[in-house]
């Protein structure tokens, strides 16, 4: 038996790598306790999915992924825990559903009649479309003809071979490889380091991971949109089934689907080449002079380093003797005020402006309400640095006024650009603030912080996380009970 893998006080869990059992974990004949009850007697429910950036991987506080935490919600729906299983492979996961290894599968299933005969599909709650994938610096393909002198390799036994096989059907000439050994994202850097010429992936994985690979570039879309949803076992079993229907309802009406969206989406979808090649070449250029400080004010403030990298960035793009117009200066921009408050004069030695930039930060996220919780905590702590916490809790104050909920990112961030407009700053006690400029302060910050975990920890996307036990409830960001 293989050992546990530890990852560390950053996750605080332990990985054990096993394979998935053999045997039914639903029992197929048994007329009572229903499937529903069974999953509360045993206080634990078995999701299926998979390692990629759009579902599950190894984040620097835990496990993350839309699926994995749209399904610890819905462990926490049902007032459970949530055991993650993860397979070898991506064919994998239809066959284990339809045996009833597992209660179900969250891993980004796209709907098709094929899929439908071995698994009942839940409601869905995202679209996506087929992409086609290239290297900006070689020819674009315009049609599928154009690709009968290059290599498209895409997942085993997912979505994209099924459509490839589909699309041959009328074009003989179409041929591809199907691997059972590498994903999505790993396919996509095939693509990227010219290994081979094309790939497919779904335009909400291509999304996500632009920003790794910045000269990857969509040729078409091979397939109309298309609806992702979770895969159950079929049976006359409905319990767990109609549970999901009412949790789907639920979540759709209070608005934390569109959280979770937002949480894993929003900020990056307006890509940026020209900014995110600059920020690579900084990484090692620049990052490397520094990098020692912001690990020691990281563990004295208990900060995630690579968070306060980011802040830099987008403070001074690392330039240590960095100027505004108005008068900050120093990779973290501190005023002179600032500065002295957190036991500075010389705010332009790095290691001044990095430790004192760190310390700001976390008085800030203090001083926030206890009602704001992680991650939005710290993306409203990123607001008020760059345009004061006075600002921050005129826009939550709008917030609440409008409806909305002053303690959601995804509901707040929507008015900062009213900080803009006369009519609403006039009625706040802070007045104008450039609104929609913290905005894209936030979502920048988001960005840089995303590529430096990807290519600080790993330098590629995160290896597999075979099997995790992780309760519903710990000190992890998560999202908020709907119990």
């Amino acid at each position: 038996m293989r050992q546990p893998l530890y990852l560390g006080p950053a996750l605080g869990i332990s990985v054990i790598l096993l394979g998935l059992s053999t045997a039914p974990l639903i029992t197929r004949h048994a007329p009572s306790p229903s499937v529903l009850d069974q999953i509360r007697e045993q206080n634990e429910l078995v999701v299926l999915t998979r390692n990629s950036p759009t579902t599950y991987y190894a984040g620097a506080s835990g496990p993350t992924g839309f699926e994995y935490d749209l399904a610890r919600l819905f462990a926490g729906y049902l007032g459970v825990e949530l055991k993650i299983v993860a397979p070898e492979n991506f064919n994998a996961i239809i066959p284990n559903v339809a045996q009833r290894n597992v209660h179900l599968a969250a891993a980004g299933l796209t709907i098709t009649d094929a899929r439908k005969k071995h698994v009942r599909f839940g409601p869905p709650y995202q679209s996506i479309t087929q992409q086609l994938i290239y290297r900006s610096g070689t020819p674009r393909p315009r049609s599928l003809e154009d690709l009968r002198n290059g290599l498209i390799e895409v997942v085993a036994g997912s979505s994209h071979a099924a459509r490839l096989s589909e699309l041959a059907r009328s074009l003989p000439s179409l041929a591809w490889r199907a691997s059972d050994q590498a994903g999505e994202a790993e396919l996509l850097s095939r693509v990227w380091n010219k290994s081979i010429n094309y790939t497919i992936a779904d335009s909400n994985a291509f999304t996500l991971n632009q920003h790794f690979y910045p000269e990857l570039r969509v040729a078409f879309d091979i397939s109309p949109p298309q609806q992702l949803a979770w895969a159950f076992p079929k049976g006359k079993d409905d319990s767990l089934y109609n549970e999901a229907v009412k949790f789907f309802a639920l979540i759709e009406r209070n608005g934390q689907l569109a959280q979770l969206r937002d949480r894993h989406y929003s900020h990056v979808r307006d890509f940026d080449y020209v900014g995110t090649r600059k920020f690579l070449r900084h990484m090692q250029q620049r990052l490397p002079r520094y990098q020692a400080y912001f690990e020691e004010a990281a563990r004295k403030y208990n900060l995630d380093w690579r968070l306060l990298a980011a802040i830099g960035y987008q403070e001074s793009h690392w330039n240590h003797r960095a100027v505004s117009p108005t008068g900050v200066r120093g990779i973290m921009m501190l005023t002179r005020k600032t500065a002295a408050e957190m036991g500075y004069r010389d705010r332009i030695k790095p290691r001044n402006s990095i430790d004192g930039g760190a310390r700001y930060f976390r008085k800030l996220k203090r001083r926030l309400p206890e009602g704001i919780k992680e991650p939005d905590r710290t993306w409203f702590a990123l607001a008020a640095y760059n345009m004061g916490m006075g600002h921050l809790h005129d826009v939550r104050s709008i917030t609440r006024r409008q409806g909305g909920d002053p303690d959601k990112w995804v509901d707040v961030k929507e008015r900062l650009p009213l900080l803009m407009q006369k009519r609403w700053y006039q009625q706040t006690r802070y007045g104008y603030a450039r609104g929609l400029e913290a905005l894209q302060y936030v979502e920048n910050i988001r960005n840089y912080y995303d590529i430096l975990v990807w290519r600080n920890e790993t330098g590629k996307p995160p290896a597999p996380l075979h099997l995790v036990r992780q309760p519903v409830f710990d000190s992890m960001p998560a999202i908020p009970s709907i119990l």
